[in-house]
């Protein structure tokens, strides 16, 4: 089944809150979902405490380095997507979530410093494709974006990145209070009170995008790794 880990070495660029957003709509759709909390801050551990967590998602906290690799095992037998929200250090533990990955997601703000980031997280994945020998797929995640305006400095790093070659969702996740308010009042953005929350529609319309951008890259990848294994 696809792991999916979330990598940023920077505070603050919506890793864990797009891990969250990406498995409550996966489960949603009615899909078997386990998320492990690697973060030390263990931001995802207190939102599933809150109410609302759905029934098909599943949160595993206090992994170690040497725990990791057997939770993920043991993860992937029994859902049908394992999410792996990682702390924002190069550590062994990383590196280990990195080689065990279908998919990279590394969400960064749209700005300079941000992406000078970004761009050390995916130099660490090229390491671990050296040492594990292998591809690890990834793709930059723009995060807490103006839903009405682009402004030319993420233009420009976008097309910086596409220039290097360097895979960029085509969705954004913009800047919403919804996203804010499922760790606030616990559950999936589908559970809020529109009443109570602004422009929950938008938000929701936007996650959605994403989890079906990211599951259409998942397929991308299993047709390309079939058509491979043919040719060989």
């Amino acid at each position: 089944m696809p792991t999916i880990s979330f990598a940023s070495s920077k505070g603050g660029a919506g890793k864990s809150t797009s891990a969250v957003l990406l498995a409550t709509e996966l489960a949603g759709r009615g899909a078997s979902v386990t998320i492990i909390d690697a973060d030390p801050n263990q931001p995802v551990t207190r939102w599933s405490r809150k109410p609302g967590r759905p029934e098909r998602l599943a949160v595993i906290s206090d992994v170690t380095e040497e725990t990791l690799l057997d939770a993920i095992d043991a993860a992937e037998r029994n859902a049908t997507f394992v999410i792996v929200d990682l702390e924002g250090t190069a550590s062994l533990m990383v590196a280990q979530a990195m080689s065990r990955a279908d998919l990279v997601i590394i969400p960064t703000k749209g700005s300079e410093l941000d992406a000078i980031e970004a761009i050390k997280v995916i130099k660490f994945i090229g390491r671990q494709e050296k040492a594990y020998k292998k591809a690890i797929p990834f793709a930059v995640l723009f995060t807490q974006t103006n839903p009405a305006v682009r402004p030319r400095t993420l233009k420009s790093l976008e097309q910086d990145m596409l220039l290097q070659g360097i895979p960029l969702f085509g969705t954004a996740l913009h800047d919403r209070d919804a996203y804010r308010a499922i760790f606030s009042f616990g559950g999936a953005l589908s559970g809020l009170d529109s009443s109570a929350v602004g422009g929950l529609p938008a938000a929701l319309n936007n996650a959605r995008q994403f989890a079906a951008e990211a599951i259409a890259i998942l397929k991308r990848r299993q047709h390309a790794s079939e058509q491979h294994a043919e040719m060989a």
